[in-house]
């Protein structure tokens, strides 16, 4: 039997790289055709204890860049039409964060990441998540990093 008030939440981490635009345009088009909510995740380093209050001064400067981000990644979304979205900042190790923000929030249904465009591979997070993806509990989605737009929308 089917829990008819599950929502299904894609996740998509949002950091400074090309390669993020493509996960979130792949979660946004996908929840604009079949519903849910796309769930963006900051993970913003642990600063370093350096005294007399710095720390917090470091932390709070990284949450604010961390929600100008978000801003323009929740504007990008609205640009795509009518799509519910979530943001959530953590602190802390990027991929622990990603698993602990899985484990806690169960209607997290899909891990969506984009694979970088460089010739050094596909970026930290996607090389962690795929070969870890038997101990994930939900499914991992990784876009090409090369895909357009117009491709995005095409498999969606």
């Amino acid at each position: 039997m089917y829990d008819t008030e599950y929502k299904r939440k894609f996740l998509v981490v949002i950091d400074e790289t090309e390669e993020c635009d493509r996960a979130l345009t792949f979660a946004a088009f996908r929840v604009k055709r079949t519903g849910g909510t796309v769930v963006l995740v900051t993970v913003i380093p642990k600063p370093e204890f350096i005294g007399m209050g710095v720390e917090d001064v470091l932390r709070a400067e990284a949450v604010e860049e961390a929600e100008r981000n978000l801003d323009s990644r929740l504007a990008r979304i609205k640009e795509i039409g009518d799509v519910r979205a979530e943001t959530v900042i953590r602190e802390g190790n990027g991929a622990e964060q990603i698993e602990q923000l899985i484990d806690k929030d169960h209607d997290i249904a899909i891990l969506v990441l984009a694979a970088s465009r460089s010739g050094e591979g596909p970026g930290p997070l996607v090389t962690h998540f795929a070969g870890r993806a038997n101990a994930l509990p939900i499914p991992l989605t990784i876009v090409p990093g090369r895909m357009s737009d117009e491709e995005i929308i095409a498999i969606c």
